[in-house]
């Protein structure tokens, strides 16, 4: 089942500085969840743009055969860890079609925000 696209972009990603908790569950945070209904492996690469650099990236991921896989940007090291309190957008690509999801929580204050949205499919 050939569902999704090879390139999705999300253009509003943020990683807030602070957290309410030390617990994974309440770090802020912005994530993707990148679904592969194919019966082969999604090689993903991600590569971040922002207003004063040059781009990052990329940052290569799988997605298994008939899989969901959920990443969060700030647990991302390699080429490099990624700056929170900075805005940046990103672009996912992938070898085989896989649909995106954007998910971020801010857990600044006791009153946790989550927001949820699909990536662009470009």
């Amino acid at each position: 089942m050939n569902i999704g696209n090879k390139r999705w972009v999300i253009p509003d990603v943020y990683i807030p500085a602070a957290s309410t908790g030390e617990s994974r569950e309440l770090i802020s945070h912005d994530a993707i969840c990148i679904l592969n209904c194919n019966t082969q492996d999604a090689h993903i690469e991600i590569t971040l743009y922002f207003s004063d650099r040059e781009p990052a990236g990329p940052y290569r991921f799988i997605v298994e055969a008939l899989r969901t896989r959920h990443l969060r940007f700030n647990e991302f090291t390699d080429p490099a860890p990624v700056p929170h309190n900075t805005d940046y957008a990103s672009v996912i690509e992938s070898d085989a079609p896989i649909i995106v999801q954007h998910t971020r929580l801010d857990s600044r204050q006791s009153a946790l925000a989550l927001m949820t949205t699909m990536a662009y499919p470009a």
